[in-house]
């Protein structure tokens, strides 16, 4: 299936394969949440758009546009404008994006990267039909504080979805108890968690050196069996976005 960036003349994208790494998790318990594998694959999951400059964004708590400032360290490449006011910004893509029939384009925020005084929104466009630039708005949160985006930060992540798929599912509400051999293994599990919390407190123990008890993981249940389709996954691989754009003319 192919997803296609059209990118504006004159103009580069820096999209990249999205990283499993984030600032905060490589000195958070020395790597501790590393082990949350959910986590780490909803880090990967599509490409990141990253800013072509450093720029600074101060809003002063006003509703206004103008109560926001935006000050790029290149002005002549920024991509980054006061336009809704409320303390939103604009990232804008010098590209059009296409999916193939029946998919839309999910684009929000690099996931589990927290970003002090700034949220991300996030958007849903039907990208196989619509030949506009997308954009990803930011919301400055604290008044009066100058926050800092470097060249080469991501600033959203894409990743195709297709159409209608979440919206045929039948969702639906069951107990527990329903289920009794949920709700034994369920009880074990717990049982086994709150002893393994409880083992870390040791500094000598085998759990401190594990950090993690690893079943998700490795795609086993709590008793160490096989449990997992042949489709679990422990790291994503995006491919690169291929450049395929033609020469610039000779003058």
């Amino acid at each position: 299936m192919k997803l296609t960036a059209y990118v504006e003349d004159g103009y580069d994208l820096d999209i990249r394969p999205a990283r499993p790494n984030r600032a905060w998790l490589d000195t958070y318990g020395d790597g501790y949440a590393y082990g949350c594998l959910p986590m780490v694959m909803a880090n990967q999951l599509g490409w990141e758009i990253c800013t072509p400059t450093g720029f600074t964004v101060v809003w002063n708590g006003g509703g206004n546009r103008d109560s926001l400032a935006v000050i790029a360290d290149e002005t002549d490449i920024a991509r980054t404008i006061s336009h809704f006011g409320a303390g939103i910004f604009t990232f804008s893509f010098p590209a059009v994006f296409r999916t193939e029939p029946g998919f839309d384009l999910m684009i929000q925020g690099p996931p589990n990267n927290p970003v002090r005084g700034a949220t991300p929104f996030s958007g849903l466009v039907e990208t196989d039909w619509v030949l506009t630039s997308p954009a990803i708005h930011w919301q400055i949160t604290e008044p009066d504080r100058a926050v800092r985006f470097r060249k080469g930060d991501a600033m959203a992540q894409i990743f195709p979805v297709r159409r209608g798929d979440a919206e045929a599912f039948e969702p639906e509400i069951r107990s527990v108890s329903d289920e009794p051999e949920i709700a034994a293994y369920m009880e074990q599990w717990y049982a086994q968690r709150r002893a393994f919390n409880a083992a870390l407190k040791d500094p000598e123990s085998e759990e401190r050196r594990m950090k993690w008890p690893g079943h998700y993981r490795r795609g086993t249940d709590i008793f160490d069996k096989k449990a997992s389709p042949e489709t679990h996954r422990t790291r994503l691989r995006m491919p690169q976005f291929e450049d395929r754009r033609r020469s610039e003319p000779d003058n």
